[in-house]
């Protein structure tokens, strides 16, 4: 996985770099004779373009970014983060289950306190424990690939 995303970042530098040595050509042999009618009209054909290719960009390496996630094992993991709930622009509480056991986190930040350790778990709903970030959500609403639906 990571030698697949440093590929793709290599692949982005090496992009960048050839616009930017595109960018420092000498003037005279880049732009047109001034007389040239069409010179506006290929630098915003070039803007948009190259715009189109950053957004394409980014899009292909969000959706590989993705295709990678699903792909990872992740029932191996000892602590789970089972619900949050924000308290302040800058503190929440979260309820984390190790193991068998349950702990009522207070998250500041400066600290982090065990608040109450659960003397019975808490059952909690497999929905509850797949919640996708409101922008990831809305990014995925858009790209037509809503997860809602799916359990």
């Amino acid at each position: 996985m990571n030698r697949l995303l440093r590929n793709g970042m290599t692949l982005a530098c090496g992009l960048y770099v050839d616009v930017a040595l595109a960018a420092t050509q000498p003037a005279a042999a880049v732009v047109a004779p001034a007389a040239a009618t069409g010179s506006a009209a290929g630098q915003l054909t070039q803007l948009v373009l190259g715009l189109l290719l950053v957004l394409g960009l980014i899009f292909v390496l969000a959706w590989l970014l993705r295709r990678l996630q699903n792909a990872a094992p992740c029932s191996g993991q000892v602590i789970e983060i089972l619900g949050t709930r924000s308290l302040g622009p800058r503190d929440r509480l979260l309820l984390i289950q190790v193991g068998k056991e349950q702990i009522l986190i207070g998250h500041s930040p400066g600290t982090i306190e065990a608040l109450h350790v659960m003397a019975e778990p808490i059952e909690v709903p497999a929905s509850a424990r797949q919640a996708t970030p409101e922008f990831a959500q809305r990014l995925l609403e858009l790209m037509g690939k809503d997860q809602k639906g799916r359990s």
